[in-house]
């Protein structure tokens, strides 16, 4: 089998973007545009990855990861022909040659796959849609007998016939390399635009007898461009409303699904409810029987079957065992580990500590760089103090203990098994085991006493 190559055109300005940010780093559902392609190339196992840059290329090349990336300068921007010309000496004869576009981020593997599928040894193929409404796109123009493709035509050089035409060019072509090397340096750029078409080398095939082999699109929006602000926000919401009908094909309960935001992979088991204006970043697995209330957000979380997120409640880089009930006004930081059972109430902050089966901070505390053990009670206004300035500290809270509201734990501190701590305590040292202690001012009151009244200005 041929080493298949990929090359992504992402060099141009977008300067209908109005942004200092290049446009292919402007984001869909979580993950940059370019990103997005580059992901979808890599599915293909290829044997090289080519991205054509220009516009702020140095920016592009620092925000996207990766050591398989080979990057090509193109200095000046006369169309994806040239842009391709500058990839030609990365290209080996005896390969296959993949080119996509870094402003077309959602183009299915499976589709491109269908394409692969379509080229034999000494053939082309093109990816295309039909359209409603074709107007700004190259047609595909076929033989009126036999149907293969003849020519592809942009729309400004279009004549009044082909621009009647709906079924339309992508821009996406699997060529074999000795074809390339072979038709890309004839280009002329004899057109409106005075640019180097890509396209111009189906004519070139058929003129060398080429067979032009063809894979339809069926969904639009997988192959559409972002050239503005207006079609980036049009392209997000067709696209999460297609997540949010695979959602629901598979039996996730949606309130609304015009109302939800996936940012990455959301995993679900049977039965889970999702309320409206949720945001799923990175990777997000709900168990079954999860409710997630409304306007949450989860990154990177696993919640464990049975597990309720409460309404206006942030988690990110935590595991959440079964049956636990989160918020309202909950935020669970990374590296937080919730036993099963485990009750986090509204307005309470929990960072990088595990908490025990059953155990519960219900109100208006922050607990950090804590573990706790199971049945622990935690009171309102209960703040671990873990950082001194310069360093984090551990707090260990054993089972069966009881924390009075507004409560201080110094860290570095143990709370020992069974304790009882009395409200409005400093906790500077370990407890003994199942005894009550406290730490408060004596109360006094001042007879005679006035406040100070206000000096008016």
């Amino acid at each position: 089998m041929l080493k298949l190559n990929v090359v992504i055109l992402a060099a141009g300005a977008g300067k209908r973007m109005h942004s200092s940010l290049p446009k292919v780093l402007h984001t869909l559902a979580g993950q940059s545009l370019l990103t997005h392609v580059i992901n979808t190339a890599r599915k293909l196992s290829p044997n090289k990855i080519c991205v054509v840059i220009g516009h702020d290329g140095e920016k592009i090349k620092k925000s996207v990861i990766g050591d398989d990336l080979t990057w090509i300068i193109q200095e000046q921007q006369l169309g994806t022909g040239h842009a391709l010309m500058q990839a030609l000496s990365q290209l080996n004869d005896d390969g296959l040659t993949l080119i996509l576009y870094g402003d077309v981020p959602l183009v299915s593997v499976q589709e491109l796959r269908q394409l692969l599928i379509a080229v034999e040894e000494k053939s082309c193929a093109t990816l295309s849609t039909v359209v409603e409404n074709p107007f700004g796109y190259g047609r595909i123009v076929r033989d009126i007998n036999t149907k293969a493709i003849t020519a592809i035509v942009e729309q400004k050089d279009a004549s009044t016939e082909q621009e009647s035409i709906h079924e339309i060019n992508t821009g996406i072509m699997l060529i074999p390399n000795v074809y390339l090397h072979k038709w890309l340096p004839k280009i002329k750029n004899n057109n409106t635009q005075r640019e180097y078409y890509l396209t111009d080398i189906i004519a070139m095939a058929v003129k060398d007898g080429v067979h032009i082999a063809s894979v339809q699109v069926k969904n639009f929006w997988e192959v559409m461009g972002v050239n503005n602000k207006y079609q980036l926000a049009e392209l997000e919401r067709l696209f999460q409303r297609h997540c949010a009908n695979e959602l629901l094909n598979a039996g996730v309960s949606l309130i609304d699904p015009a109302r939800i935001d996936i940012r990455g992979e959301l995993i679900c088991g049977s039965d889970v409810e999702i309320d409206i204006n949720c945001i799923f970043e990175g990777t997000v697995k709900l168990g079954n029987f999860v409710r997630v209330g409304a306007h949450c957000i989860l990154r990177n979380v696993t919640v464990a079957a049975g597990s309720i997120i409460h309404p206006y409640s942030m988690i990110e880089g935590a595991e959440i065992s079964e049956n636990c009930k989160i918020g309202p006004y909950a935020r669970i930081r990374p590296g937080t580990r919730l036993a099963s059972k485990v009750q986090i109430g509204n307005f309470v902050e929990v960072k990088n500590s595990q908490i025990g089966v059953e155990s519960k901070a219900n109100h208006l505390s922050y607990i950090g760089d804590s573990c706790l053990g199971k049945n622990v009670n935690i009171g309102a206004g209960t703040i671990t103090c873990n950082y001194d300035g310069a360093n984090k500290h551990t707090t260990i809270v054993e089972d069966d203990v009881f924390i009075g509201s507004d409560t201080q734990l110094v860290a570095p501190v143990k709370i020992s098994r069974g304790s009882t701590i009395g409200a409005g305590s400093t906790i500077t040292k370990e407890t003994p085991e199942n005894q009550l202690t406290l730490s408060r001012s004596r109360q006094i009151s001042i007879s005679g006493w006035k406040r100070p009244p206000k000096i008016k200005k």
